[in-house]
C-alpha cells in the first residue's frame, strides 16, 4: 500500500483568515498541555500540529498516546467547526510508522447520515504517513 503523502507539509504558519474557530481549540487546556495548534478549522475538515518535545518514550519515538490525541484533536476540530456539534461515538487508530519530530494531522469527513458523521484523520512527520484514524461522530441535540 503506498504511502500517503501529506498535502500540507511545511505549512506550519497560522492563516490570517482565521474565523476564531481555531481559537477556541487552542486556548482549551488539553491542547495547551500538548502543545497543540488548531491551524484551520471548518465544517467537516481540521489540520493540527504538534511538537514532539515532551511527548517521546522511553526509545526517544512520540508516544502513541499523544499521536491519538492529535488525530483526536483534528477530528473534534473538524466535527465541530460548523453550525451542527458532535462527539466521538468512536475511534480507531493505526499506527504505520514511529515518529520523532513534529507532526500534523489532517482531519477530513468521509461521509454519514443525520445522525452520524464518519471522518478520516491522517497524521503524518513530514510527507511521511504516521498513523491513520477512523472516528464516528454522533450528533449532539439540544445544544
Amino acid at each position: 500500500m503506498p504511502m500517503k503523502k501529506n498535502p500540507t507539509e511545511g505549512d506550519k504558519a497560522l492563516p490570517e483568515d482565521r474565523t476564531g474557530r481555531e481559537d477556541i481549540y487552542n486556548r482549551s487546556e488539553f491542547s495547551q498541555l500538548l502543545d497543540m495548534v488548531v491551524v484551520e478549522a471548518r465544517p467537516g475538515f481540521a489540520k493540527v500540529v504538534m511538537e514532539p518535545a515532551g511527548k517521546r518514550n522511553h526509545r526517544g519515538f512520540i508516544h502513541g498516546g499523544a499521536i491519538f490525541s492529535l488525530a483526536d484533536q483534528a477530528f473534534a476540530a473538524a466535527a465541530n467547526a460548523g453550525e451542527i456539534k458532535e462527539v466521538a461515538l468512536s475511534a480507531q487508530i493505526s499506527y504505520i510508522r514511529p515518529a520523532r519530530e513534529a507532526l500534523t494531522a489532517i482531519a477530513e469527513r468521509v461521509g454519514g447520515d443525520g445522525q452520524h458523521s464518519l471522518y478520516r484523520v491522517s497524521v503524518f512527520e513530514g510527507d511521511l504517513l504516521v498513523a491513520t484514524l477512523e472516528g464516528v461522530g454522533i450528533r449532539v441535540r439540544g445544544e
